[in-house]
């Protein structure tokens, strides 16, 4: 599996120690940055991260910022994108069996690095349920992009 994953300034240290990890879990990792704790700015990370799945040049993504929260706001702007902060493994595991969440998003100043490879782990680990009901609600989802969200 091909994982690309950002962080902005704020989750720079948390994303070194992710990448360490997940290459030696033996997952093939794209790096979008930053690449330096100097400020930046998340969506552009978010952006990054988006391309990368939408494009299917990987196939999950971790993205990293202070709390999540703004990280999450910035990735689901994207057709196709769907991010969620999680924290702990049961919503990160969930979060892909029943609704196929595509990007994990951490607080880097809210989680401790092991729990958060923990959820990560969660997250790469668990596969889309493709249960009729969860279909029918992706598929409303799908419908709500496409009329609410202007095409590039």
């Amino acid at each position: 599996m091909k994982v690309v994953i950002g962080a902005d300034h704020g989750g720079y240290h948390l994303k070194n120690a992710l990448v360490d990890y997940l290459l030696r879990m033996g997952y093939e990792v794209v790096d979008v940055g930053a690449y330096n704790s100097e400020p930046s700015d998340y969506p552009d990370f978010a952006r990054a991260v988006a391309e990368k799945i939408i494009t299917e040049d990987a196939d999950r993504g971790v993205l990293i910022c202070g709390s999540g929260v703004g990280a999450s706001i910035a990735a689901n702007k994207f057709k196709g994108v769907r991010a969620a902060v999680c924290h702990d493994t049961y919503s990160a595991r969930q979060g892909v069996e029943d609704d196929n969440m595509n990007v994990l998003c951490l607080g880097a100043r809210v989680i401790g690095e092991e729990l958060a490879k923990d959820v990560v782990r969660a997250f790469l680990s668990a596969t889309f349920k493709d249960l009729e009901r969860y279909r029918k609600r992706l598929q409303k989802i799908k419908e709500f992009e496409e009329k609410w969200t202007e095409s590039n």
